[in-house]
């Protein structure tokens, strides 16, 4: 796969909607088998400068269901990232050329009541609730940007402490 360059973008007000369309659509490919499916990530904050990537994440029933999930998914225009996978997470990856240079979302299969899925929808949540603190991480993901401009997985990784720091803040443990 080519190098994808992190590019941040101005909050984009189409981004909801871009969501539930997709949203819809994993509805229907996947729902029998799913609980809850939400819009994470940067773009899934008002306001909140962000890579123009839609970020779903899946609540299945149960984990045992993401291998039913692969090829509805696939059929979607989906990548399976079958490497790396955890026992608890599923990655899958739409990009917007066949040179797989540049994401348009990403769809997390995650189990049900997992760690995973409450500490994304906390931070989602926090984000969304405090300016402040949304700011503060804005601030940051573009100086890992600037940082790591063409290493996402190193940039992916410098952001933890913040977002653990967040979420440990929400759940009232310092």
């Amino acid at each position: 796969m080519a190098v994808e360059p992190v590019q941040l973008v101005p909050y984009d007000p189409s981004w909801p909607l871009l969501f539930a369309e997709e949203r819809a659509r994993a509805e229907e490919a996947v729902g029998r088998w799913t609980e809850c499916i939400e819009h994470v990530g940067s773009t899934a904050v008002c306001g909140l400068d962000a890579k123009p990537v839609i970020d779903l994440m899946v609540e299945l029933k149960a984990m045992s269901n993401a291998d039913y999930c692969v090829r509805p998914l696939i059929h979607l225009g989906y990548s399976y990232w079958a490497e790396g996978a955890e026992p608890h997470h599923r990655l899958f990856v739409r990009f917007v050329n066949p040179e797989m240079t540049a994401r348009t979302h990403n769809l997390h299969l995650v189990e049900t009541g997992g760690r995973y899925w409450e500490d994304h929808m906390l931070f989602r949540d926090c984000l969304r609730e405090h300016p402040e603190t949304a700011a503060e991480y804005a601030r940051l993901k573009y100086e890992l940007a600037r940082r790591y401009r063409e290493d996402r997985e190193a940039r992916t990784a410098a952001k933890v402490g913040f977002v653990s720091g967040v979420v440990r803040r929400a759940n009232g443990v310092y």
